[in-house]
C-alpha cells in the first residue's frame, strides 16, 4: 500500500475543524474527484470517486472518531484505502490537522499517476 501523509495549519477553533471533517457529505464540495458521499449510518460510509478519469466506489467504517481529536476509517469494500486525521489546537482560533492515508493504487493509470505524485498534490489541495 502507499502512504501520504499531510500536515495543515488552519485559522479556525479545533472544534470547527473537527465539525468540518465530519461533515461527510459536504467532501464533494471542496475535494476534487469526490463526487458524493452518502453516510449510512454512524459508522459506515458509502462513497464514489472519479481518480484519473475512471469511477471508483468503495464503502468505508468509521473505527474510531473522538470529537475534536481523531477520526480513522477503514474501507471495506471496492478501492482500498485507510486513514486517520487528528487535530491539534495550537491556540484559540489555530489547528493543525494532519491526515495519514494509505490506499492501494489499481491497474496502471492509478500506479503510474502515484509514483508521478499526483494523488499526493490532490491531497494536499484537498487539505487547503
Amino acid at each position: 500500500m502507499a502512504s501520504i501523509q499531510k500536515t495543515i495549519e488552519v485559522n479556525v477553533p479545533v472544534s470547527r475543524a473537527y465539525n468540518q471533517w465530519t461533515q461527510f457529505e459536504d467532501f464533494p464540495e471542496f475535494m476534487d474527484g469526490i463526487e458524493e458521499v452518502k453516510q449510512l449510518d454512524d459508522k459506515s460510509l458509502h462513497w464514489k470517486a472519479n481518480i484519473g478519469g475512471k469511477n471508483v466506489e468503495w464503502m468505508a467504517e468509521i473505527d474510531e472518531q473522538i470529537p475534536d481529536k481523531r477520526i480513522a476509517w477503514h474501507s471495506i469494500s471496492g478501492a482500498r484505502n485507510d486513514g486517520i486525521v487528528t487535530f491539534e489546537p495550537l491556540g484559540p482560533i489555530k489547528t493543525q490537522v494532519t491526515l495519514l492515508l494509505e490506499y492501494d493504487p489499481e491497474g496502471i493509470v492509478e500506479t503510474v499517476g502515484d509514483k508521478l505524485g499526483f494523488v499526493t498534490r490532490r491531497v494536499e489541495g484537498d487539505l487547503e
